[in-house]
């Protein structure tokens, strides 16, 4: 693996650190400087000509600093010569933003793929992408990732013989349904129906969900409104235990910690593609790391291996 070179920009070098070992080899620094009227300037600091250049850099907040910083890390690589530049988006933000589905608005979830094309990136390595359509967004392979087998792993120490895995909304339901065949358990689902960023309505839940211990999967929790909602319907329907399960935990403006305190709520596992900091990792919750799966795949991308085969 001589030819493999590796670098974190600053969103989560915890997570390009872990991804390096699994690896065993080294990550690369990065140096991001500001000039004095507030302009960026990234330098790879590390030989990429003619190497195989992969850049660890999550959409997180505050996330159009860090896409600026990878769409400049990109440049640099391009103009280092190098072999070819993958970037590993272990969380797309911009993938929530898919359709038009208002006068006049934008579509960022393309435009970010355009760009990251424009800017000299040859293939992407994505994880759990906020809904199928996206892949499409980017014009060239992209590798697309999920952490069920992570999650799914975690769920099989419980006794899972009174579960049901419920999907908070339709448009989840058939990664929710995958989900559940892992498990072994049926499946239910929310209608839900968004009228704004932090307020939605869900006005039945599809499925027999009664007396049952609940697993709520989602693909991310943010500020937890469409979980809070949900909740009040299941503990309608006097379900036993609620356990909450995602793959990106960005939890903003105090959600682990409200959601935490609903009395039913046994526990919340999220993975590692975005930076848990201290003040979020309260008792309840359970961080999986996603290291080893973005290994592997980086290990076959760069050896011209079957991504795809993780998943059999």
């Amino acid at each position: 693996m001589r030819e493999l070179a590796v670098f974190s920009g600053s969103a989560h070098p915890e997570l390009g650190a872990e991804i390096c070992t699994h690896l065993g080899v080294p990550l690369y620094p990065t140096r991001v400087s500001r000039f004095a009227n507030d302009c960026l300037e990234v330098q790879l600091q590390a030989n990429c000509r003619e190497r195989d250049v992969f850049l660890i850099q999550p959409l997180v907040p505050p996330v159009q600093e860090h896409l600026v910083e990878l769409l400049f890390m990109v440049n640099a690589a391009r103009g280092a010569s190098a072999g070819r530049i993958s970037v590993v988006l272990p969380h797309y933000a911009y993938a929530r933003s898919d359709k038009k589905d208002a006068p006049r608005i934008s579509i960022g979830g393309r435009l970010v793929a355009d760009l990251l094309t424009s800017a000299g990136a040859d293939r992407v390595l994505a994880m759990t992408l906020h809904s199928p359509q996206v892949h499409g967004f980017f014009g060239i392979p992209v590798d697309h990732l999920h952490a069920q087998r992570e999650l799914a792993a975690h769920f099989r120490a419980l006794d899972l013989s009174n579960t049901v895995v419920v999907s908070p909304d339709l448009g989840y339901v058939k990664e929710a349904a995958a989900f559940a065949r892992q498990l072994g358990t049926p499946v239910a689902a929310g209608a839900k129906q968004r009228f704004g960023d932090d307020r939605v309505e869900i006005s039945t839940i599809i499925g027999e969900v009664r007396g049952r211990d609940v697993i709520v999967v989602d693909d991310e929790i943010v500020k937890g409104s469409t979980v809070v909602e949900l909740m009040g319907h299941l503990r309608g329907l006097e379900v036993r235990s609620i356990r909450l399960a995602c793959t990106h935990g960005l939890l903003v403006n105090g959600a682990a910690q409200r959601l935490s305190e609903q009395e039913e709520v046994r526990e919340i596992v999220c993975t590692n593609t975005v930076p848990i900091p201290a003040e979020k990792r309260i008792p309840k919750l359970t961080v999986l790391s996603v290291a080893p799966a973005l290994a592997e795949a980086i290990r076959r991308i760069h050896n011209g291996e079957s991504v795809s085969a993780l998943f059999g």
